[in-house]
């Protein structure tokens, strides 16, 4: 089983997605998706451990962009 990772469309957009869920106390690491098939965006996104479903809400309800998920198995 891969582990959660959130899609945005900007590495700035990673990086503020980042800081809003460590404020709201949810771990997330900005991380480049180097082999996703169909690559999207810019490739980065957010890797979320826990509470990734409550993470991308959070982020969606702050207007952050959200390309889609995968999972980091995907393209590592």
């Amino acid at each position: 089983m891969g582990k959660p990772f959130i899609l945005v469309s900007s590495i700035t957009y990673a990086m503020k997605s980042r800081d809003l869920l460590f404020s709201h106390g949810i771990k997330a690491y900005v991380e480049r998706t180097t082999r996703l098939k169909e690559q999207q965006g810019c490739g980065y996104g957010v890797y979320v451990p826990n509470n990734t479903d409550q993470a991308e809400q959070i982020l969606a309800e702050a207007g952050i962009r959200i390309i889609g998920r995968a999972e980091r198995d995907d393209f590592q």
